[in-house]
């Protein structure tokens, strides 16, 4: 049953609702006046509260506010002998969840309970899925600001209403495949099973099938008992197969006849089995190239390249390289932070740097550097570990009709102390110069 805290100044009146409610099955907890019952509701957890609206110091009304504050999901009935047309609109106003007046019948009391713990247990399960929710969104959190990713997710959207649909997606390593196909799953109506992802690549050969299919018991050496593969496991939900591209020609046939018709044999068994998956397929490799070699059926292809999606790189798509890396440092940082959290230097770096490693290396290097950093802004500097990429024609050309050479050294020291937050040493470096170095020229050029 439920936990109930009566709240009223009187006593005679909590001993007779106190009767009333654990005659129902109910647990009661008494406080005196509006102070008590704050320390009741914050130490206990409760179902509902009955209060008098009339108390001392701090009436009803001033309760029920201060329990909406605190954000918990917790109905108010209120009693009272001053039956008033007003007191009840005002009550009802603030939120409460029902009125009753004194004096009250029994029926009447234990009809209203009845009806308002429904709807507290309604509030806390929209509560408890608003947070599963926020969890869900959080950890799948699909950063983008460029016109490029949002056709992806675009695509994405689309692609996972249709349930049995294979999709093949393909981009550089690191570029966020598996979050995509994550992305896929979780917005279809497959997202109530599982997601099972596996990678192809890091499958030991002679044991691709078996981890696809499973194995009956004494099937080879070392199967000691009957053991589903993934495609079973995954029943119901979404298989994702990552690095295709690098899976066994061998196997690539029996993976294609397990897509065409739905079905697998486990190794060494004769029965089929049904299974109901939707495949996801990412690679990191020219598949039109591996068919014209050899290397990847063409048959098996066409069925996986039912729904293409590419995935640029994150060079190819600058615009999502900050909001990424503020996205980073805010999960490193395990909270939400307000202000700036890189200087224009630090986020100079990031835009001028090649990537290669995409948004993997990206996320590596916010890491590295928020440990650098501890909680002050990240400046140029903590991201001074970053290589720079080559460049063709690295060496400096003085144009035909000359420079300033006193301008373009202010600049370049100007720029320096940009990419540093004004940090002298770490701009001195920046500049393969000594500090005192460092600072005589500034002084000369700021004379």
């Amino acid at each position: 049953m439920a936990s109930i805290l009566v709240v009223d100044d009187e006593v005679k009146m909590r001993h007779i609702l106190k009767i009333m409610l654990e005659m129902q099955g109910h647990s009661v907890e008494e406080a005196s006046n509006g102070a008590e019952a704050l320390e009741r509701i914050e130490e206990l957890p409760l179902d509902l509260v009955i209060a008098d609206i009339r108390m001392p110091e701090m009436d009803g009304i001033e309760l029920l506010r201060r329990i909406q504050a605190m954000d918990i999901p917790l109905p108010v009935v209120f009693i009272t002998a001053f039956a008033t047309i007003e007191s009840a609109v005002e009550a009802m106003r603030h939120g409460a969840a029902d009125y009753l007046t004194k004096p009250f019948e029994e029926q009447r009391l234990i009809l209203t309970v009845q009806r308002v713990l429904g709807v507290s247990k309604i509030m806390k399960e929209n509560r408890e899925l608003r947070e599963q929710l926020t969890r869900i969104s959080k950890d799948g959190e699909i950063v983008c600001a460029s016109g490029a990713m949002r056709r992806v997710l675009d695509l994405a959207g689309r692609v996972a209403r249709k349930s049995g649909t294979t999709v093949l997606i393909t981009g550089e390593s690191g570029t966020g495949k598996e979050v995509i196909a994550k992305y896929i799953h979780d917005n279809s109506p497959r997202c109530g099973h599982r997601f099972v992802a596996v990678n192809c690549a890091a499958m030991a050969p002679n044991l691709v099938e078996s981890i696809l299919f499973g194995h009956e018991k004494g099937a080879f050496t070392g199967a000691d008992r009957r053991k589903e593969g993934v495609f079973e496991y995954a029943s119901g939900g979404t298989l994702f197969l990552d690095e295709i591209g690098d899976l066994p020609l061998e196997i690539q046939a029996k993976l294609l006849r397990a897509l065409q018709e739905r079905a697998i044999q486990r190794v060494g068994g004769n029965a089929t089995i049904s299974v109901d998956v939707r495949v996801l397929c990412a690679t990191n490799r020219d598949i039109e190239e591996l068919v014209e070699k050899g290397e990847f059926r063409s048959d098996l292809y066409y069925r996986i390249n039912v729904f293409p999606i590419h995935i640029p790189p994150l060079r190819e798509r600058k615009e999502d390289i900050i909001p990424l890396a503020e996205h980073f440092v805010r999960r490193f940082r395990e909270r939400e932070e307000s202000g700036e959290l890189f200087t224009q230097g630090a986020k100079r770096v990031l835009l001028d740097h090649a990537w290669p490693g995409n948004v993997r290396e990206l996320a590596n290097a916010v890491e590295r550097a928020v440990i650098l950093a501890g909680d002050e802004v990240i400046t140029a500097e903590h991201f001074s570990f970053l290589k720079p990429h080559a460049v063709e024609g690295t060496e400096w050309r003085l144009p035909p009709d000359g420079l300033s050479l006193e301008e373009l050294e202010k600049n370049l020291i100007r720029q320096a102390l940009e990419m540093t937050n004004h940090n002298q040493s770490a701009a001195a470096r920046l500049l393969r110069l000594t500090r005192s170095k460092f600072r005589t020229r500034l002084k000369q050029l700021e004379e």
